[in-house]
């Protein structure tokens, strides 16, 4: 038996609190972008940024399932081929309505006005129809596989892929929104597997910057 056959199985359950950092955000919307007044630069800059990297987030999440995660499921349980090909077809809906959102924040983030939020918000609000269905039938479907058919090095490939191919700018904002969702013992291991470098990053100076951030979003 190979080294990676003998690994023991993937806890899946940390992709359960990266699927609440966007179901949260998605969730914050209207109370975030509604805080915006006519000239409030500034808080359009804050609430602009957040929305910013957590869309790109997202984008690269998906990435990495469909690049390290559907093709094993479907060579190891062709018996669930059906429901993993319907559940990963729906990353194609997600994206374009991902792709529409991104695309009005920075328009809004120069230009607060009434009628930009607007257009994001509705934006936002077709992402999250579409997504959150596909979450909650990912946690209910895909997982359980996982759990049974993934061990437990490719499951750390997922989130090494969505950092590494992660293109928003501040990294610390997404570690800290992950760990919010996190159980201690789950930080705990997450930090474990993290380069050292990014660990210190974050404990010397990533998680004041994370704190000082979210409590100006969410005064």
């Amino acid at each position: 038996m190979s080294n990676i056959a003998s690994l023991p199985p993937a806890d899946p359950s940390d992709m359960v609190a990266l699927h609440n950092v966007f179901r949260e955000a998605l969730d914050a919307a209207p109370g975030f972008i509604g805080s915006v007044g006519l000239g409030e630069e500034g808080r359009a800059e804050i609430v602009a940024a957040y929305y910013f990297n957590v869309l790109e987030l997202l984008r690269s999440h998906h990435d990495g399932e469909d690049l390290l995660l559907t093709p094993r499921l479907l060579e190891r349980c062709p018996e669930h081929a059906v429901e993993i090909q319907r559940i990963a077809g729906q990353h194609e809906e997600v994206h374009a309505a991902l792709v529409e959102a991104a695309s009005l924040v920075a328009p809004w983030r120069g230009d607060p006005t009434a009628e930009r939020g607007g257009d994001l918000l509705g934006a936002l609000a077709s992402l999250q129809s579409g997504l959150v269905l596909h979450v909650g039938e990912e946690e209910e479907v895909v997982l359980p596989l996982v759990a049974e058919h993934i061990n437990v090095a490719e499951w750390g490939e997922l989130p090494a892929h969505g950092l590494g191919h992660f293109q928003g700018d501040k990294v610390w904002l997404i570690l800290g929104l992950i760990q919010e969702q996190m159980t201690p013992e789950q930080v705990e291991l997450m930090e474990a597997h993290m380069p050292p470098p990014v660990v210190e990053f974050w404990r010397n100076d990533g998680r004041a910057t994370f704190v000082e951030f979210i409590g100006r979003l969410r005064v």
